[in-house]
């Protein structure tokens, strides 16, 4: 992980959450965003501050011409009046291209963030993800960064704007009258210490509020992936407990964000007044002493009215700045979340593609180990099934094997190199891992299968489809450019398998990961599926882990895996006469009664 200049990381507050960004971090990463596009910038600030100044014309020239009235120069107030119509006019013009010039520098830097954000995503190891949670990030790259970027567009120029007008109005009452401005600046002390307090509570209250509605959105994400799972185990009052308490959760946290509002905007509305009747009260003193101009009161006071529009745009927008923080510290955060490799380091590439596992123990972060103590050697072009009841460790195997999770102890190599320290390019020309869970991406089927082979041609994606059996893709109304998802052309759960299988296919690597690819397909299909890959993979590495011990009878060897442990390693023929833990599966499979150590069924003479 990243550590800030301070010493301080971006670290999950609890584990497996992806990180969140410091203060210094989210600063840092502001800044670099406007250095990206610092002409813009400054260009949106020069014409903010001629805005600014443009607004100060107004109440002066009331000051004049109250002044001139009292003297009887009466002539001169129309003059004046066209000067504080023009000074109006050139505010407007100026402060709409600087808002112009900030929405143009805003959605440019929003699309920075966004396409930054992929690619930390696409960055991330498989296992991080699973750990933290779809909904985390989800709720990240949708809601943090349109939060952030709206932010950028919006709340970030206002504000600016803002700022620069409420220092221009407190320096233009300072020169009419320095008393004045001191009077004026002490009746904002209210505004101060009402805004401090709010900003010591704000960043924590609102993190806290993005970090539930993290937690609500994977937890209503995985009820409604798995629903048909929840209704055959009766989970439904589960899940429903389960979502209420996640929703529960999300209004507390709003409410205390509310609360935080509802303290901050009365006081300091009550605010506002108390410097506009200060200076009132010493200038009627002064005026009456002779020291300053009935003008000058005037325009002061107006000059301290004037200020509450500026101060209100900073002070409502202070509540969508911390919220916008808070998400884009979440959105930064990913910078400091753990990386896979992106180039094996020097002289690692692989020498051959043997698999060694040796003597590996792993555990999730909770619960003891899941394997203990695995050693496994995989020949190149061996076909390795490897069974066992669940829990015993074939999934885990199978994802140590595959690089997304790395060994406790032990190593796990392919030609000599631990597979978790190749970069991803490198990673999937050796191995590749198919699970029974498949993703359709929106596009095209050719989008969907390109993913795999970028440079593959048409006729290679169709023979691709027809080698893993997806006979129904001859039949698309609009063959490979017909549409998936919603809107287009739904595939059930075995088309989409089939679809998975197709892209191995066209990405060819040396090593081939299959955890129970075929589940959701029916027997016949998944048998005709596993002859066609066999026949496509003939040659490569195919490690399967699979419940239909039919897989296991087609290996070369079977490895029975039970407890974290390999229990029983061989040729299925061998281990069916050792008359072990395999051939009892095995006779149980066909519904054989098992033989005695004899050889004899039981029962027999």
């Amino acid at each position: 992980m990243t550590s800030s200049r301070r010493g301080r990381a971006a670290v999950p507050s609890v584990p497996g959450q992806l990180p969140v960004a410091d203060r210094h971090q989210v600063r840092r990463a502001a800044v670099h965003l406007i250095r990206q596009d610092t002409g813009a910038f400054v260009t949106m600030i020069v014409f903010n501050a001629l805005a600014a100044a443009a607004g100060l014309t107004g109440p002066w020239l009331l000051g004049r011409i109250i002044n001139a009235v009292r003297d009887g120069g009466v002539d001169a107030v129309d003059r004046l009046a066209l000067g504080i119509l023009a000074g109006a006019l050139a505010q407007l013009l100026l402060a709409r291209h600087a808002r112009y010039l900030a929405h143009r520098f805003g959605e440019r830097t929003l699309a920075r963030i966004r396409e930054q954000f992929v690619d930390r995503a696409l960055a991330l190891p498989a296992s991080v993800v699973e750990r933290a949670g779809a909904g985390d990030l989800t709720a990240r790259g949708t809601t943090d960064v349109a939060t952030a970027g709206q932010m950028l567009r919006d709340t970030g120029p206002d504000v600016f704007v803002a700022a620069v007008q409420a220092v221009f109005i407190l320096a233009a009452v300072f020169l009419l009258d320095p008393l004045l401005g001191a009077c004026g600046v002490l009746g904002l002390t209210g505004i101060w210490f009402a805004t401090r307090w709010y900003l010591r509570r704000a960043r924590s209250a609102y993190l806290d509020q993005g970090a539930a509605h993290s937690a609500l959105a994977e937890v209503l994400a995985a009820t409604a992936s798995g629903a048909r799972t929840v209704d055959a185990l009766r989970l439904r009052e589960r899940r429903i407990a389960d979502s209420e308490a996640e929703i529960e959760r999300c209004v507390a946290a709003q409410d205390r964000t509310l609360f935080l509002r509802s303290v901050l905007f009365p006081s300091i509305d009550i605010s506002y007044a108390i410097p506009v009747v200060a200076v009132l009260f010493l200038g009627g003193v002064l005026h009456h002493q002779g020291s300053v101009s009935l003008g000058t009161v005037v325009a002061a006071a107006l000059y301290l009215q004037q200020l509450s529009q500026p101060l209100d745009t900073i002070l409502q927008q202070v509540e969508q700045v911390q919220s916008s923080g808070a998400s884009f510290a979440r959105v930064e955060g990913l910078a400091a979340a753990p990386k896979g490799p992106s180039e094996p380091p020097s002289g690692s590439a692989p020498e051959g593609d043997r698999i060694e596992v040796r003597e590996v123990r792993f555990a999730y972060d909770t619960g003891g180990d899941v394997l203990r103590g695995v050693s496994l050697s995989v020949r190149p072009g061996e076909r390795l099934a490897v069974v066992g009841p669940s829990g015993a460790g074939k999934s885990t195997l199978s994802r140590l094997l595959a690089g997304i999770d790395t060994p406790d102890t032990g190593t796990v190599t392919v030609g000599g190199v631990p597979i978790a320290d190749l970069s991803p390019d490198r990673l999937r020309q050796q191995v590749v891992l198919v699970t029974q869970e498949h993703h359709v991406f929106l596009g095209t089927v050719r989008d969907n299968l390109l993913i795999a082979a970028e440079s593959a041609t048409d006729a290679e994606l169709e023979a691709a489809l027809t080698a893993v059996g997806a006979d129904w893709s001859v039949a698309l109304p609009a063959g490979l450019d017909t549409e998936l998802g919603p809107g287009g052309h739904r595939l059930h759960g075995a088309q989409a398998q089939q679809l998975a299988l197709a892209r191995v296919v066209l990405a060819d690597p040396h090593t081939v990961i299959l955890d129970e690819a075929t589940a959701l397909l029916d027997p016949t299909t998944a048998r005709h599926t596993e002859r066609a890959l066999a026949a496509v993979l003939r040659g490569r590495t195919v490690i399967a882990i699979a419940h239909r011990l039919q897989t296991a009878h087609d290996a070369d060897r079977v490895a029975v895996m039970r407890d974290g442990r390999v229990t029983e390693l061989g040729p299925h023929e061998e281990l069916v006469e050792a008359d072990g833990a395999y051939a009892a599966l095995w006779h149980s499979w066909h519904g054989e009664p098992r033989r005695s150590p004899h050889g004899d069924k039981p029962g027999g003479a």
